[in-house]
C-alpha cells in the first residue's frame, strides 16, 4: 500500500507536489505588485484587500473580466509565454479604466492539462509584469490541472479585475456632443483581438514565426504578432486627474466600428479620419496578405489605435501635451458630428485616391 496520500491523485494524472512548488515560485513574484492596500498574501481562499477612500466622496465599484482569446495558439506556436499574461492583465485593465476606474487588485485563471511549473511561471511573471505596469495587486488566482481536458502543452488563460471610481467622476459618454475632438492613442499591434484570422492569414502565409515581417521594420513575424497589448492606465489616469474627458473607448474585438457606438449618445456620430495616424507595418502585411480592405481592417482590427478619448475642442491641446509628457504616442483622429437619421455612428473617411 502506498504511504503518499498524493500517489492516487498523481496516477490520475494531477501533481499536487508540483502545482504546491508552483504556487511558492510565484509567491515572491505576485508579492512585487502588493501595496498597503493587500491584506493577503498568494495561497488563500480569498484575496482580502483594503480600499482607500479617504478622498472619494461616493465609492462606486468596476468590474471587469476577458481572456486573450486564439492568441493562445500562436503563444503555444512561439513560445511566447512571457507576454501573454501581458495581454491577459490588458484586457481587463483597460476596460475598467474606460469609464474612469483606477484598477485596484486582479485575479487570474491558469488551466492545463498537465502542469509544467517552468512554463507557467513564465506566464505568471508576465501577469505581474502587467499589473505592475497598471499598479494594480496581483491578489490571488486560480491554477487547474485537469488531465485529458487540454492539449499537450497548451493551456488556457482567463482573468478578473476590480477598479474603483468616485461616482461624480465617472466617465460615461453621456455629454459628448457635436464638435468635440477624438485622441486615439496608438497600440502596439493587433493586442489581443482578430487572432482567429490572424492565424489563418499566417497559416496560409508559409511564413515561420522567426521570418522577417514583410514591410515590417526589422521585427520577426513572431514578435510582431506577439506585442503585447499596451496599458493606458497609468498616462489616462494621470489626464483624468487634472483634465477633463466626456468618453472613451478600448478599442477591442469589432475595431472601430464596434467599439466607438458604445460610448456615443444615439444623437451623434463619430468621423474618423483614416491617415491620421501611423498604421503599424503588421496591419499592412495582415491586409495585403489576407486580401482585405481597409473597412475590413477597421471592423475587426484596433489597426493601430487602441485606446480613444473624446474631449471638447479646447482641451485638445491640453490633453496631447499631457500624453506626450507620459511618453504615449496620441493623434487627433477625428471629431463627433450631429447622426444624420439612422446612419452608422461611425463614419471613416478615406482620403481620395
Amino acid at each position: 500500500m502506498s504511504t503518499n496520500r498524493a500517489d492516487a491523485y498523481k496516477a490520475a494524472g494531477v501533481n499536487i507536489d508540483e502545482a504546491n512548488q508552483f504556487v511558492e515560485r510565484i509567491k515572491a513574484l505576485a508579492q512585487s505588485t502588493h501595496g498597503k492596500g493587500v491584506l493577503s498574501g498568494i495561497g488563500g481562499f480569498g484575496g482580502l484587500f483594503k480600499p482607500d477612500l479617504s478622498n472619494i466622496h461616493a465609492p462606486v465599484l468596476v468590474s471587469g473580466t476577458d481572456g486573450v482569446g486564439t492568441k493562445l495558439k500562436l503563444a503555444f506556436a512561439f513560445a511566447g509565454h512571457d507576454t501573454i499574461g501581458i495581454d491577459l492583465v490588458a484586457m481587463s485593465v483597460n476596460d475598467v479604466l474606460v469609464q474612469g476606474a483606477k484598477p485596484l487588485f486582479f485575479l487570474d485563471y491558469f488551466a492545463t492539462g498537465k502542469l509544467d511549473s517552468d512554463v507557467a511561471v513564465r506566464v505568471v511573471a508576465g501577469i505581474v509584469e502587467g499589473c505592475n505596469q497598471s499598479k494594480c495587486a496581483l491578489l490571488g488566482g486560480e491554477t487547474a490541472e485537469m488531465p485529458g481536458f487540454y492539449a499537450d502543452g497548451e493551456y488556457d488563460l482567463s482573468g478578473f479585475c476590480v477598479g474603483l471610481v468616485d461616482m461624480d467622476r465617472i466617465v460615461d459618454g453621456s455629454q459628448v456632443g457635436h464638435g468635440d475632438v477624438i485622441i486615439g492613442l496608438a497600440s502596439t499591434g493587433p493586442h489581443a483581438n482578430g487572432y482567429s484570422l490572424i492565424r489563418k492569414i499566417y497559416n496560409a502565409s508559409g511564413l515561420k514565426g522567426d521570418d522577417p515581417l514583410p514591410g515590417g521594420d526589422g521585427a520577426t513575424v513572431a514578435q510582431a504578432l506577439m506585442a503585447p497589448t499596451r496599458i493606458y492606465v497609468q498616462p489616462v489616469l494621470n489626464v483624468l486627474r487634472d483634465l477633463p474627458v466626456k468618453g472613451m473607448c478600448h478599442i477591442t474585438g469589432g475595431g472601430f466600428y464596434d467599439n466607438l457606438p458604445r460610448v456615443l449618445p444615439s444623437s451623434v456620430s463619430a468621423h474618423v479620419r483614416f491617415g491620421s495616424w501611423p498604421v503599424p507595418p503588421v496591419f499592412n502585411w495582415l491586409k495585403d496578405q489576407g486580401k482585405l480592405s481597409w473597412p475590413e481592417m477597421l471592423q475587426i482590427f484596433n489597426t493601430g489605435i487602441g485606446y480613444a478619448l473624446i474631449v471638447k475642442k479646447d482641451a485638445v491641446d491640453d490633453v496631447m501635451d499631457r500624453l506626450q509628457a507620459m511618453d504615449t504616442p496620441a493623434f487627433v483622429i477625428g471629431e463627433i458630428a450631429p447622426r444624420v437619421g439612422d446612419e452608422e455612428q461611425v463614419q471613416v473617411i478615406f482620403p481620395e485616391a
